[in-house]
């Protein structure tokens, strides 16, 4: 492809909305256009890398046995209504309704969809297992659309769809998806992790996602620094620890203390001289359904996703200022455990045997000291509800977890019957009984794969793409276009690359050779070779890796050959 006759917009400035570095580069590199909050037109250049991206996950998908198909976007409001989410996925759900006043939805995801197809078309163990994919529009009206594509209302995803006969045959289906998405992030080139996650609203017993791993991933991946332990902070569990309870002896004497317009944990152990680790922190939750007091040790942070399954209900919200005061009698920042009645309260495990605490003293400008369990007050659990942090114990091997950060690209899950048996997609086993598909479900965020993929590869000067997916591997900057010589050498070795099935793109642009160079490091193609004054004075090219920046000098004669043996190591 000629530069002349390319459509790539580069921009000098960094735009103003752009976050991050792979929505700043995308948008630099002419790779997307903004037409609404959230929602991207993907110009030429950015086309060839989702194109590249997608068709990667094909081919593995199809290695793996799954079968594409292409599912409607507009779904039906009456099959949500059979899963029970039309009303409980919330806001994120564009809702609409036709000239007959008919309720639809713009697909977030299409477990309906799927589910309504399997019970349409298999009725016998026989025809199982299968497993359905496809490469398709998504959107989800998310309340803060951000970071470009990374966190796009309209997207393409990558969403399959497995059935079996029985939790056996759905584990091997895992598995075999598992490996497949292994396989696609390492044939892009990314270092990634795959780790234990929530299920979230897409529902399911067990899940993994897949971590491109980047300082600057928006996520806080939990890994064990011993064995192969790994999850989300969302999902990150933390060892029950071998708490020894104190002696009544060596409780003090509870007291009340004036702390005048102090409600955050620093300004309270500033007053008090005390630590974090001594204070109870006291959050006051609402599940729709009625409060709940969590209580986690100052020093650490509540985990609501935790709490959330824990208590099993369907929404928990922090608490308004209403509420609190209804529950403690005090306003919000002097909420404590002791004296509260009618309210279930569930304590952190990291709580067990600490003794003579500080908490609120549910009353406006008053905390207590030397508070302890049981002598002031009771809980009605103890449970792992707070996040994990560098330091914790692994909850499989006792040793010291880490932490590091990285951008969600993928999620398995594994969804048992949840669509199955409430959309009633049965089949006969060879009894002639029947029985709920068992299902799995896996999705790969293509546009936010290759954004992930900026975030882990870049430099000050722009994007260095894996090799795999560059929208070209190799660009030749012709420096001087009006000089016939040059111009001849250029092209010339552009067709012989082209004739070997190279993909090439030729910078013929009548630009100044600065601004050409530096069009050809802000989009990150691989090898870069230069067309000047020495292939006509000395018969030399230059070449450049993108990636590691070492250069060299071939000769003309050597050239296309230089190239081809470069191309295996980019």
């Amino acid at each position: 492809m000629r530069y002349t006759q390319f459509l790539i917009p580069t921009l000098r400035e960094v735009p103003a909305d752009a976050e991050v570095v792979s929505h700043q580069l995308m948008l630099r590199s002419g790779m997307i256009r903004k037409l609404a909050a959230g929602i991207y037109s993907t110009l030429p250049l950015g086309e060839r890398v989702m194109r590249k991206t997608a068709q990667i996950v094909r081919e593995e998908m199809n290695r793996a046995g799954a079968l594409e198909l292409t599912l409607p976007f507009v779904q039906p409001a009456e099959l949500w209504h059979e899963s029970g989410r039309w009303n409980a996925y919330g806001k994120e759900l564009l809702r609409l309704k036709d000239r007959n006043e008919r309720e639809f939805c713009l697909g977030p995801t299409h477990e309906e969809v799927i589910t309504d197809v399997a019970r349409g078309l298999i009725s016998s163990y026989k025809q199982l297992p299968v497993t359905l994919y496809q490469l398709h529009i998504k959107f989800r009206d998310e309340i803060r659309p951000r970071f470009g594509v990374m966190r796009a209302r309209e997207f393409v995803m990558k969403d399959a769809y497995s059935f079996d006969a029985d939790e056996a045959a759905a584990e091997r289906s895992y598995m075999k998806m598992y490996e497949a998405y292994t396989n696609i992030f390492a044939r892009l080139g990314l270092r990634f992790r795959a780790v234990e996650a929530d299920s979230g609203p897409i529902g399911g017993s067990f899940s993994h996602e897949f971590m491109v791993l980047a300082d600057t991933g928006e996520d806080v991946i939990v890994t064990c620094t011993a064995c192969d332990y790994a999850a989300n902070t969302e999902k990150a569990e933390i060892r029950v620890p071998d708490a020894v309870e104190a002696a009544a002896d060596q409780f003090g004497a509870l007291a009340r203390v004036a702390t005048p317009d102090m409600r955050t944990i620093d300004e309270v152990c500033s007053f008090l001289k005390t630590g974090p680790a001594s204070v109870i922190k006291t959050l006051v939750f609402d599940t729709g359904e009625g409060a709940v007091v969590a209580l986690v040790r100052g020093d650490h942070d509540i985990n609501e996703i935790k709490l959330k399954n824990y208590l099993a209900c369907s929404e928990l919200a922090l608490a308004d200022e209403d509420l609190i005061e209804k529950v403690t009698g005090a306003p919000r920042g002097f909420a404590g455990p002791e004296g509260l009645s009618g309210v279930r309260i569930i304590a952190d495990y990291g709580l067990k045997g600490c003794f003579n605490m500080v908490a609120g003293g549910n009353e406006r400008d008053m905390h207590v000291v030397n508070l302890n369990f049981v002598r002031d007050f009771n809980v009605d659990a103890f449970a792992d509800i707070r996040l994990a942090g560098q330091g914790d114990a692994c909850p499989r091997c006792g040793k010291p977890l880490t932490t590091t950060r990285g951008i969600e690209v993928g999620h398995i899950f594994k969804l048992g019957t949840k669509y199955s048996t409430s959309m009633r997609a049965e089949f006969l086993d060879a009894r002639g009984e029947s029985h709920p598909m068992v299902m799995g479900c896996y999705g790969i965020g293509v546009g936010r794969t290759v954004a992930a993929a900026i975030e882990q590869s870049h430099d000050g000067d722009g994007i260095i793409f894996p090799a795999p997916i560059a929208p070209f591997t190799v660009l030749i900057v012709l420096v001087n276009p009006t000089d016939a010589q040059q111009h001849q050498i250029a092209v010339d070795l552009y067709e012989k690359l082209l004739g070997h099935g190279v993909e090439v793109l030729l910078d013929d642009r009548d630009e100044r050779p600065g601004i050409k160079f530096k069009d050809a490091d802000l989009i990150g193609i691989p090898l870069r070779v230069t067309v000047g004054r020495n292939a006509v004075k000395d018969g030399l090219i230059d070449i450049k890796w993108r990636k590691t920046g070492a250069q060299a000098q071939a000769a003309l004669t050597d050239a296309v050959e230089n190239v081809l043996e470069a191309l295996p190591n980019l």
